[in-house]
C-alpha cells in the first residue's frame, strides 16, 4: 500500500476537523502525526494548491497580484508551509491575504507568525475574528484559556461577500457550527472548455462535549449547525477540499507525483455524502442529549 495512503487511513479514524485535536486538554499535548507529518505541494484545480500536511490542511490560491493562504496549521507549521509554496514556484512573502476556516488552534496556531513575515491582512467572519484576536479564549466550547498567538483581524466578512484579488473572484459561506464563525468559500475555474465550481468546505463536525439542545454550548448552536448543512447541501459543487485531508478523501483521490487533472478532485456526489453522514451524527448527539 501506498505510504501516505496507509498514514491516511490512521488519521480518517479519527473524525477530522478538529474533533481530536479540539478534545484535547491543551494546545500544548502532542498532536496526531498527521498535523505535523509534512507531505509535498500538490495542484488541487486551477489557482488552488494544498501546501499543509499530511492530514492537516493548508490551501494556497494564487493570483498575479498576490496569493491567498487559507488556515496556518499548528505553530511550527510556518517553514513546511514555506518550503511547499517555494516548491510550487511562489513565495510565502507573495500572499496578501490570510483566511481561515475555523478559529481552533489547530488551524490558526501559526497565524500570528505568518501575518508578521508577509504583512498580509486576516479576514475572517465575525465571531471567528473574536476568537482570534483573543487566541482562542472566548471559544465556546473550548475557551478559558489561550490555545494560540492572538492576532489581529483586519477585515470582517459576511455570506455572500466576494473577495477579489487579482483575478480572483471568491464567494464567502458562513457555516457556523464547528465554531461560532465557521467560514467556507467557494468560486469558479474554467480549464480545457469546462467550468468546475470549486469549494473550500468547512464541515459541520460536531467535536465530543459539544451540548446541541440540552444546556446548549451557545445559544442557537443546533439552528447554526442545521443551517450550514442545508446550505451546503444547496451549493453547486464539482470539486471540494476541507479542513483535513481525511475529511474530503484527499489520500484516495490523489498520490504525491500524480500528474495534474482538473478532474482529480471532482466529486459532488462525495460532497453531499459527508454532509449527509455528519447531519446524521448530529441528529443522533441530539436524540442522545434528550434521552438522557
Amino acid at each position: 500500500m501506498n505510504t501516505y495512503r496507509f498514514r491516511a487511513s490512521l488519521f480518517a479514524a479519527m473524525l477530522s476537523c478538529s474533533v481530536f485535536a479540539s478534545s484535547l486538554t491543551s494546545a500544548q499535548s502532542e498532536p496526531p502525526a498527521g498535523w505535523v507529518t509534512p507531505f509535498p505541494a500538490f495542484r488541487v484545480i486551477g489557482p488552488l494548491y494544498g501546501v499543509g500536511m499530511l492530514d492537516l490542511s493548508v490551501f494556497l490560491i494564487t493570483s498575479d497580484e498576490g496569493h491567498i493562504l487559507i488556515n496556518t496549521g499548528l505553530a511550527d507549521s510556518t517553514e513546511v508551509i514555506r518550503r511547499n509554496i517555494e516548491s510550487l514556484g511562489f513565495r510565502l512573502e507573495d500572499v496578501n491575504i490570510l483566511l481561515t476556516m475555523q478559529a481552533h488552534w489547530d488551524h490558526t496556531a501559526a497565524i500570528a507568525e505568518i501575518k508578521q513575515i508577509t504583512d498580509a491582512e486576516v479576514w475572517a467572519t465575525a465571531k471567528d475574528a473574536r476568537v482570534l484576536e483573543d487566541g482562542g479564549f472566548s471559544d465556546a466550547h473550548f475557551g478559558g484559556r489561550e490555545s494560540f498567538d492572538p492576532v489581529e483581524v483586519d477585515r470582517i466578512l459576511k455570506q455572500d461577500e466576494i473577495i477579489t484579488l487579482g483575478d480572483l473572484r471568491i464567494t464567502v459561506h458562513e457555516h457556523p457550527g464547528h465554531t461560532e464563525g465557521s467560514s467556507s468559500y467557494s468560486f469558479k475555474v474554467t480549464e480545457d472548455g469546462r467550468t468546475y465550481d470549486v469549494a473550500i468546505a468547512n464541515m459541520g463536525t460536531v467535536n465530543p462535549g459539544k451540548q446541541l439542545v440540552v444546556e446548549p454550548t451557545y445559544s442557537g448552536v443546533a439552528v447554526d449547525f442545521a443551517t450550514t448543512y442545508n446550505r451546503q447541501k444547496q451549493m453547486d459543487v464539482d470539486v471540494w477540499v476541507a479542513a483535513h485531508a481525511s475529511q474530503y478523501n484527499m489520500h484516495e483521490k490523489y498520490t504525491p507525483g500524480q500528474p495534474y487533472s482538473p478532474d482529480t478532485f471532482v466529486d459532488p456526489m462525495g460532497f453531499i455524502k459527508a454532509i449527509e453522514r455528519l447531519e446524521t451524527a448530529y441528529l443522533e448527539v441530539i436524540a442522545d442529549e434528550l434521552d438522557q
